[in-house]
């Protein structure tokens, strides 16, 4: 049998895959940029520590909170509804931010737009996988979407610097021009929701989606409050225990509902959770790992914020590879060898940044800068594949939703980690802290690296059986569970 080929898609399809990437993008872009605005507008609004700290925090809550429930609401309520309704909700307060006086205005702007995204995110990677069939076609259009979210956050850090030398309003404003283009096309472009059956009064999994948003919404906001360290940990213990105690409350509304939020059966698909497992874990460290190098060089070796970014975006190689590359290695090795090297990249990268110096000079640091950037182009579209492949249609949204949960939830805990192992081997802008807070993405990298090498175990093809093999046929089920 031969090579399969790429079916050459239409133009009103590539137009349409355009419009649904740009919105991963713009997502990705708008968290860049604001990371790296963050000190202007603290110091322009005279924010505290930890009201400018919840300007990035609450943005993260409101995704990771909302984020299952989003990808849920794409298949039960449509998703060209969602995509649609929460592109606008996105707009409308990231143009708001621009506007904030106070911290909590900003803060609260954040948050809604965290939320936006969460519904948005999961219903355009659900478009994606059921307007492409499964295969090549589907393949080829989820690793450019994996580009350009990564193009997004790359490109992000560059513009953020640009336009908070303008004015840091304008690193919420400039993402309102581009959102009404994309949602104008989106009116045009994106297919019509097909007609659902009608459902019963009551239906609608309410109970399940109340205990989900609420387990969710405390286990993201105990994360977060990771990076205090010690100060106040009885509240972070707290708030996780009790967001362990909702979560186990959803998963027994869950078992008795007739129609549950999230069919818990889902979860029987190895392959998928290992790469929910493997985004989060790989996410994590790739966050925590460049939240660091920012710190390294800001703080210890002084150099500005359009320094950094212009430093930092070495990593962007993930934008060019991941639409190229990748596929041609997909169908060559198989997605889990991809992702194999692709952690074995990034532990390296992190492994050599250990040594890292109050000198160092950017050649010294540019080769981790560089696998670091390869390794998110042979892992995050694999995996996003991986997590989708062979899900039923009408579960696609909530498949996209777990991916996204994981993302978001590896993010948080990969900065909220780094950020208090800094603070506890003294902070302070200290050689010897920054080394410490590097062992989170290298430890976050091994643990990846070990389930990438149990996914190639899994995906070996089942061993020919032998002449007079008694039980050939129980081997290959096993194999393939």
């Amino acid at each position: 049998m031969g090579a399969q080929t790429t079916p050459p898609m239409s133009r009103r399809s590539w137009a349409l895959l355009l419009v649904l990437c740009g919105t991963i993008f713009l997502e990705g872009a708008d968290v860049a940029m604001l990371g790296v605005a963050v000190p202007t507008i603290r110091a322009d609004l005279g924010l505290g520590t930890g009201t400018a700290a919840w300007v990035m925090s609450g943005y993260v809550l409101g995704y990771a909170g909302f984020t299952l429930l989003g990808g849920r609401a794409a298949d039960l309520l449509g998703r060209r509804r969602m995509f649609l309704l929460w592109l606008t909700v996105f707009v409308a307060f990231s143009g708001l931010g621009g506007f904030a006086t106070e911290g909590w205005m900003l803060v609260a702007a954040r948050f809604v737009t965290g939320v936006a995204a969460a519904f948005m995110t999961p219903a355009a990677l659900s478009l994606i996988t059921t307007s492409y069939p499964q295969g090549p076609a589907r393949t080829r259009a989820l690793m450019i979407y994996a580009g350009a979210n990564a193009a997004g956050f790359s490109l992000g850090l560059v513009t953020g610097g640009l336009l908070t030398a303008l004015g840091w309003r304008w690193v919420f404003f400039a993402p309102v021009l581009f959102a009404a283009a994309l949602l104008a096309a989106a009116l045009w472009l994106v297919p019509v929701d097909p007609p659902r059956p009608p459902r019963g009064t009551g239906s609608f999994d309410v109970f399940g989606a109340v205990t989900a948003a609420g387990a969710m919404l405390l286990t993201a906001y105990g994360v977060v409050r990771f990076e205090h360290g010690f100060h106040g940990w009885p509240l972070t213990v707290a708030v996780l225990a009790v967001g362990a105690l909702s979560a186990v409350v959803f998963v027994r509304v869950e078992r008795r509902a007739a129609r549950p939020l999230v069919r818990l059966g889902i979860f029987r698909r190895a392959a998928m959770v290992r790469a929910d497992l493997g985004a989060l874990l790989f996410v994590g460290s790739f966050f925590g790992f460049q939240f660091v190098l920012t710190l390294y060089l800001q703080e210890l070796r002084g150099w500005s914020t359009l320094q950094t970014a212009f430093a930092l975006i070495a990593m962007g190689v993930d934008a060019v590879l991941a639409p190229t590359l990748t596929p041609v290695l997909v169908r060559r090795f198989g997605n889990a060898w991809v992702v194999l090297g692709g952690f074995v990249l990034a532990t390296l990268s992190y492994g050599l940044t250990l040594r890292i110096g109050s000198d160092w000079s950017y050649a010294a640091m540019f080769p981790g800068l560089l696998m670091t950037g390869i390794a998110f182009a042979f892992v995050f579209g694999p995996l996003t594949v991986a997590a989708t492949d062979g899900v039923d249609s009408s579960e696609q949204g909530l498949a996209g939703g777990l991916l996204t949960t994981c993302v978001q939830f590896g993010s948080a805990i990969g900065i909220s980690s780094v950020t208090a192992v800094y603070g506890l081997a003294g902070g302070d802008a200290r050689l010897g802290a920054f080394r410490w807070a590097l062992t989170v993405p290298l430890g976050m990298a091994l643990v990846g690296l070990a389930l990438a090498l149990y996914g190639v175990y899994r995906s070996r093809p089942p061993k020919a059986p032998s002449v007079g093999d008694p039980a050939p046929r129980g081997r290959r089920l096993a194999a393939r569970a």
